[in-house]
């Protein structure tokens, strides 16, 4: 009878082994898939030109195109004390430095007074109807709070600093990062010495890789 009594520890043994063996194969490979998951398939937003946003229209575009350009990020409204002034300041702007190294993005945004109540194609038709814009006017966005656009928040956070009225402008470089900000108020004049320094960077590197 002694033989009955060693053989079922063998019998149970095994299995549990074998059972412990593949739980812990499952571990090891769903840790490996989450680490490879984080590596290669997280969206990766290194700069601002990594972004895709919406035209005026509601159509997806990546900001991919304005790469290699001075680009100068503003939120604009069309019913503020400074409508006026600042649409004819970057239109000018626009107009002297643009379009082949330079150009004026524009944000419509309500959050501020709620000074845009209007759609984003009448926000358009209103500012080439009345200044005559000719940069870009993308869909109306909101660039405070849970729902910030990624893009605008990106500009926020590179700067650490977040709009707090209609018309802050942030001056961004050809590979993508913050440069500089402006308040509504500051002038034209003391944003074109730093729009004219980052193009004479872009034409020099230009002939510089000829």
């Amino acid at each position: 009878m002694e033989p009955l009594t060693t053989s079922y520890p063998l019998k149970y043994s095994v299995p549990k082994a074998r059972v412990f063996v593949v739980f812990l194969s499952m571990v090891l490979c769903t840790t490996i898939l989450c680490l490879l998951q984080l590596r290669f398939f997280k969206p990766k937003f290194k700069d601002f030109y990594s972004f895709e946003v919406k035209d005026s229209r509601g159509r997806i575009i990546s900001l991919e195109k304005y790469r290699g350009k001075a680009t100068l990020v503003v939120n604009v409204a069309s019913y503020c004390q400074y409508t006026d002034k600042n649409y004819i300041a970057l239109q000018e702007l626009h107009r002297e430095f643009g379009p082949s190294h330079f150009t004026v993005l524009a944000f419509p945004c309500n959050q501020f007074g709620e000074s845009e109540p209007s759609s984003s194609q009448e926000i358009e038709s209103f500012a080439k109807g009345n200044y005559g814009v000719t940069f870009p006017l993308f869909h109306k966005i909101k660039i405070l709070g849970s729902e910030a656009d990624p893009a605008f928040k990106f500009l926020i956070d590179s700067s650490k600093k977040e709009p707090r009225w209609n018309f802050w402008k942030y001056l961004v470089s050809p590979e993508g990062k913050v440069v500089k900000f402006w308040r509504p108020e500051e002038p034209i004049e003391s944003i074109k010495p730093e729009v004219a320094s980052l193009i004479r960077q872009i034409i020099v590197k230009k002939r510089e890789d000829l």
